[in-house]
């Protein structure tokens, strides 16, 4: 009996994984979903054991919402809502035997199942047609374990001096939505481009895929689109691109390889009540008719790429807390961040199922936040555990976002910096003014000399 409610109350207390509400809002990761992978990767415990399989996956879901968490403490929330009832505390080591014995298939599994983008009614997630997509990659520290060290290298820092070992991971983000439709991941020193190529595969008809600099080398672009997906992507103001004909909005057609593409240069000047500033953009784009993809709704398109880049900051700063990992070996860093990305991925089905609630609901208004402290309190209070109670955990978390829906995003004026340093020492440019302005936004285009 113990050992049934132990089971049962990781999975359905944990409720942004395992709703039990099926009308307008989704079942994202069930049990049947989780008993599914655990089959297929071979994974069932052979005997009753007091952390089997499928609690198992809950703890490494749930672990990744508490990120600051040891996973024995994990547990103790997993339980918190069963009171009266006597639950027996597995071991620390008992829990991570219970992890290496799952190992990361099923967690792979798991996000192969999960993602994609959010399936919405939204106008924002779509430009005349198409989905649009963004490809980008990040780093996240590892602890310094010797197993780590062994597969992981440490990024030299300005001064000559390592930090932690860190793995690169390289996503494929549905605009709008910031749903995962693909990742990968692995050692810090394999390339950026290298990843991007691995993720072709996960690339459609339909899609328009938005890129930066780093992204517009010839040959990756020629795999991108040999996938049917249309691309956009910035590159460098300088590069010699001669063009074999011309279009009427002053863009012109270039080869890039077998690849035709349409260069279409602009200077975007921003102004605001403390003055000006101009910047020169250079952008590819397999669209090549100005007709029907004109190259000023294009340039403004193209701003939706930091989506992507606000995805890893609610992944890195919002869920991990700018903490490093916990796994001590490789194996574990690759079945924890297949939990992450899961995790992620159930919040984000459920915030975009409650923005799709209410017609003309921009998917940007939910603030993941909000999202990810409900699914926290969810959890810990073991909510929809007792019988003939309707569980209705991805309602709870949806009710939240809608409640505290965020204001129409503010049009971005500066470059990325950083806000508060690591260090006690001022950071870079301590004098950067940090305030928020009213914007307006002018795009002229740019011709070249025949």
């Amino acid at each position: 009996m113990e050992q049934a409610a132990i089971t049962r109350t990781v999975g359905v207390a944990a409720g942004v994984f395992a709703p039990g509400h099926i009308g307008e809002l989704t079942r994202i990761v069930p049990f049947e979903m989780v008993d599914e992978v655990l089959a297929e990767a071979g994974a069932v415990q052979r005997r009753v054991r007091l952390v089997p399989a499928r609690v198992t996956v809950y703890l490494l879901l749930a672990g990744a919402l508490f990120a600051g968490l040891g996973y024995r403490q994990v547990f103790d929330r997993l339980c918190a809502g069963l009171a009266g009832l006597s639950v027996a505390r597995p071991s620390g080591s008992a829990l991570r035997q219970a992890r290496q014995r799952l190992g990361a298939a099923p967690m792979k599994a798991l996000f192969d199942l999960v993602r994609g983008p959010a399936a919405t009614t939204a106008t924002a997630t779509r430009w005349r047609g198409l989905l649009v997509v963004a490809v980008d990659g990040t780093l996240l520290p590892v602890p310094d374990a010797p197993a780590n060290l062994a597969v992981f290298a440490k990024q030299r820092c300005n001064n000559g001096a390592g930090g932690y070992p860190q793995i690169r991971l390289t996503a494929l983000v549905a605009c709008g939505t910031r749903s995962v439709i693909g990742a990968v991941f692995g050692p810090a020193t394999t390339g950026e481009l290298e990843y991007a190529r691995r993720l072709a595969g996960d690339l459609r008809a339909g899609m328009l895929l938005l890129g930066d600099r780093n992204f517009a080398a010839a040959d990756l672009l020629n795999r991108f689109a040999a996938t049917g997906a249309h691309l956009l992507v910035r590159c460098k103001s300088g590069r010699n691109l001669p063009p074999v004909a011309r279009c009427r909005d002053g863009s012109f057609l270039s080869r890039l390889g077998a690849l035709t593409v349409r260069v279409i240069d602009a200077e975007i000047t921003i102004t605001t009540s403390q003055g000006i500033r101009t910047g020169h953009y250079r952008l590819l784009t397999t669209l090549t008719d100005p007709m029907t993809h004109p190259a000023r709704e294009l340039i403004r398109l193209y701003h939706e790429r930091w989506e992507i880049e606000t995805a890893y900051a609610e992944l890195k700063s919002t869920v991990l807390g700018g903490r490093v990992l916990r796994a001590r070996t490789p194996a574990g860093v690759e079945q924890e961040v297949w939990a992450l990305l899961v995790a992620y991925q159930a919040l984000r089905t459920a915030m975009t199922d409650a923005t799709d609630s209410i017609a003309g609901t921009d998917p940007d208004r939910a603030g993941f936040t909000v999202a990810l402290s409900a699914a926290r309190d969810q959890l810990v209070l073991a909510a929809g555990i007792i019988a003939d109670t309707d569980i209705d955990l991805v309602g709870v978390i949806g009710r939240h976002v809608l409640a505290q829906l965020l204001p129409a995003r503010r049009v971005r004026t500066k470059d990325r910096i950083v806000k508060r340093a690591i260090s006690k020492y001022n950071a870079r440019g301590p004098a950067i003014d940090r305030a928020t302005y009213k914007a307006t936004i002018s795009i002229n285009m740019l011709t070249t000399d025949p």
